[in-house]
């Protein structure tokens, strides 16, 4: 699928809806959208990859089949066997303490972590040093301020945090996944944007909506409407020497 492109946007849409009833279906889709945009800036084949935070291992399956060397280290044992058992050689880690060398990996990959971070920089920086001189960082997240923001809550996080919640609790009968300052963390483009452009060890090769069906590197950069029309952030970045 051409990226950016309506059929393309579309297509994750449609997958994303059906996400709670066909979750291999969803995040096969979006595994291999993930790697397309990798393969725009260096090879997979033969590439040595870290997954953070990779859940069940969808995206580090794909990369495999693409012909990389690809470890999921994932922090949460429930996540980790969500779908069926983990990939031959998950590692259960925390993305703030990598068990990884400086510079050990090509491609370091993290896909809707960030907002689930208490310190979102102090994990950058940890993605960023397993990663070698040359290297590519991918990060995703879904910003705050993004119709997507609250996750299970959403829209209604605009309305403000605790009436999402007891809305959502009246509608499915439990208590939201989420929680606000606990395991879901108000990420804004802006703010990082400046952050990672403020960094000397990095240069950032694209910063674009990771799902929009045009204006994908153009809308990132609107400070204000960003905040709600971007929904996913993608930033790749190149480790510096």
């Amino acid at each position: 699928m051409r990226d950016p492109s309506l059929r393309r946007s579309a297509a994750l849409f449609r997958a994303f809806l059906r996400e709670r009833t066909d979750p291999g279906h969803c995040y096969r889709l979006l595994a291999r959208d993930a790697a397309d945009q990798i393969e725009r800036y260096a090879p997979l084949r033969g590439a040595v990859v870290a997954d953070v935070g990779g859940g069940s291992g969808y995206f580090t399956a794909e990369f495999r089949r693409r012909g990389a060397r690809s470890w999921l280290f994932e922090p949460d044992t429930a996540e980790l066997t969500a779908h069926g058992p983990p990939p031959e050689g998950a590692v259960l880690a925390d993305g703030y303490l990598l068990p990884l060398a400086d510079g050990a990996v090509d491609i370091c990959f993290s896909s809707n972590v960030l907002e689930h971070v208490a310190d979102p920089q102090t994990f950058l920086s940890e993605l960023i040093r397993v990663t070698r001189p040359g290297g590519l960082i991918y990060v995703a997240f879904t910003n705050w301020f993004s119709p997507w923001g609250g996750h299970e809550t959403a829209p209604w996080h605009y309305l403000g945090v605790e009436r999402a919640r007891a809305r959502y609790r009246r509608r499915t009968g439990r208590a939201a996944k989420h929680t606000l300052g606990v395991n879901l963390f108000a990420v804004h483009i802006g703010r990082t944007l400046r952050q990672v452009r403020a960094r000397d060890d990095i240069a950032v090769v694209t910063a674009r909506s990771r799902y929009a069906p045009f204006l994908a590197e153009a809308i990132p950069r609107l400070p204000g409407v960003r905040e709600v029309a971007t929904w996913n952030l993608l930033l790749i970045l190149r480790r510096l020497p």
